[in-house]
């Protein structure tokens, strides 16, 4: 069944839409284990059909993105969040034994997981296919129904998604709605049971705010300047390989690409020129070939040109790296693989989440100087660590906080369905993939049930000296 834009992209249509979805929630209940595996089969293999589709797509969205960037980065993990819930959804599902403790024995406890009801998805643009269907396949093993809100600035993907999920499930279990800004503040604004946002710092900071409103709990996948530490004892070239390909995957916009890197002071010509290397090694042409991705839109193109006239008005070192001498690359929206050397710390792309294929790099002397300088700031989505020794790597584990980690690599962390993903503070609230991404959807309900002996006799009133025993007993425990 297609989606009717203009149907569900007003006010009072998504309220309509909503209360459509709780009704049919309260009238027929949390769905079965067998219907929850049929859902996400379905959705499995419908996805897997028309994963060429979503590629197009996604480059026609961005101008030029890889098909193959899209099948690994969006479908792919999309097809594993699936596989790993039809995996392990009957065990997430089942009754879970607690203690009740020898006061209360021979009774039981046990918590249940229960579907929340209706859950909001607002989709972000760099990652289409995957934001959107990662967290819906959370929301469908936990038994929910669900509204999704793509982005307006992928809306051949938007269009492509409703259309999938308009022909897999009635409106009543999972709706999309799309539209631009203004429909995305009011999607916010609705009293769902649980709204789930991923997207910038800034307008999830508005999300939280209009939920608040219902007194809506949100889950917010966020951003933020995730560091990379390159350790006194690392492999520069292996390190610079793979920091440059977290940088440059999607020209960097990417949440969790690496934001800066911190280097050893004597070995910052070194790791240049390997980081020079491997970025030519990666794409030894960047105008015409398909594999080097554009700026999503002429906005965020302008603030990167923006930001990097504002590094070399500073007089910051910048390096760019064009293989082919490729220099003014305005109308197909690309920039060359830059690095930042040693920039001053007020500007923009030192402030600000960049989003682009430019790489700061801080110089740092002792281990402790970077541990500090990553402290100094918002704590980040993610956080990179590149070492041999395993005493250094724990110390800089044990010593920051981020959300996930990925240690001699990058982003590795965000496709293994067994980790949390979220962030921490400004870089989110929240964690999901597989059982986090359950849990997250799922209200855990505590249950007692009162045992044939009824032991509490002993604590209600008349207080005398048999309570007094036994609270005494109790207490001394």
């Amino acid at each position: 069944m297609q989606i009717e834009r203009n149907m569900t992209a007003t006010p009072e249509g998504m309220a309509e839409l909503l209360a459509r979805q709780r009704r049919a929630f309260q009238d027929e209940g949390a769905p079965s284990h067998d219907q929850r595996r049929a859902d996400i089969s379905r959705l499995r293999d419908a996805l897997k059909r028309r994963a060429a589709a979503f590629a197009a797509a996604v480059s026609d969205d961005f101008g030029v993105r890889a098909r193959q960037e899209t099948l690994l980065a969006d479908v792919w993990p999309s097809l594993q969040a699936a596989h790993h819930a039809l995996r392990h959804l009957r065990s997430w599902m089942k009754p879970r034994p607690v203690p009740v403790g020898l006061e209360l024995m021979p009774s039981r406890a046990r918590i249940l997981s229960q579907p929340l009801g209706n859950v909001g998805i607002i989709v972000p643009w760099n990652y289409p296919v995957q934001l959107a269907l990662s967290p819906l396949i959370g929301a469908l093993a936990a038994g929910n129904r669900v509204m999704l809100k793509p982005s307006e600035l992928t809306p051949r993907t938007s269009d492509l998604l409703a259309a999938m999920l308009g022909e897999l499930f009635p409106q009543e279990q999972v709706a999309v709605v799309l539209g631009g800004p203004d429909v995305g503040a009011s999607f916010a604004s609705l009293p769902f049971d649980h709204l789930f946002f991923t997207g910038s710092t800034a307008v999830g900071r508005r999300v939280m705010q209009a939920a608040a409103q219902n007194l809506t709990p949100v889950t917010l996948e966020l951003g933020g300047k995730s560091p990379c530490v390159v350790g006194p004892d690392a492999d520069l070239d292996q390190a610079a390989l793979r920091i440059a390909n977290g940088t440059l995957f999607s020209a960097g916009q990417t949440c969790i690409a690496p934001d800066y890197a911190l280097v050893p002071r004597d070995k910052l010509e070194s790791f240049v020129s390997a980081f020079v290397a491997a970025a030519k090694k990666l794409y030894p042409t960047l105008r015409t070939n398909p594999d080097y991705t554009s700026i999503a839109t002429p906005a965020h193109y302008a603030r990167l040109v923006g930001a990097l006239a504002e590094a070399r008005e500073a007089g910051a070192r910048i390096v760019a790296i064009a293989p082919a001498g490729e220099d003014d690359m305005a109308a197909e929206r690309k920039i060359a693989p830059t690095l930042l050397i040693d920039p001053p710390d007020d500007l923009i792309l030192m402030r600000d989440e960049i989003f682009g294929p430019i790489l700061p790099v801080k110089t740092y002397d002792k281990l402790d100087e970077a541990i500090a300088f990553i402290n100094a700031r918002p704590r980040p989505l993610a956080l990179y660590y590149f070492g041999v020794h395993a005493e250094s790597r724990d110390v800089v584990l044990s010593r920051t906080i981020s959300g996930g980690v990925t240690i001699n690599e990058t982003l590795s962390h965000i496709i293994v369905e067994g980790l949390p993903f979220g962030g921490v503070g400004p870089s989110g609230i929240g964690a999901y993939h597989g059982e986090d991404g359950f849990r997250v959807f799922s209200h855990r309900r505590g249950v007692f049930m009162q045992g044939p002996v009824d032991t509490k006799m002993l604590l209600r009133p008349p207080y005398g000296r048999l309570f007094a025993a036994t609270i005494g007993f109790l207490m001394r425990r």
